[in-house]
């Protein structure tokens, strides 16, 4: 298999793992935080949320350094 096509399905599994740690976040604040409504409400993250939250950055840090990669060897 060429090196493309692995960094090709790599960049596909980490957007597809990126995209659902995103969507499985889950905020509080609903549509009124969005107008600056009430609900200010600053607490730690804990749990689920906080592994969700950390993987969420190693999803997208991963996608980054397969995206550069993937334009690095195409050159």
């Amino acid at each position: 298999m060429q090196t493309t096509a692995i960094l090709n399905i790599l960049q596909i599994v980490s957007s597809t793992a990126l995209v659902g740690c995103i969507l499985l976040q889950h905020r509080g604040t609903g549509l009124g935080g969005a107008f600056g409504g009430a609900g200010n409400v600053y607490r730690s993250k804990r749990g689920v949320e906080k592994v969700l939250y950390r993987a969420t950055i190693v999803f997208a840090v991963f996608f980054i350094a397969v995206a550069l990669a993937t334009v690095l060897i195409r050159k």
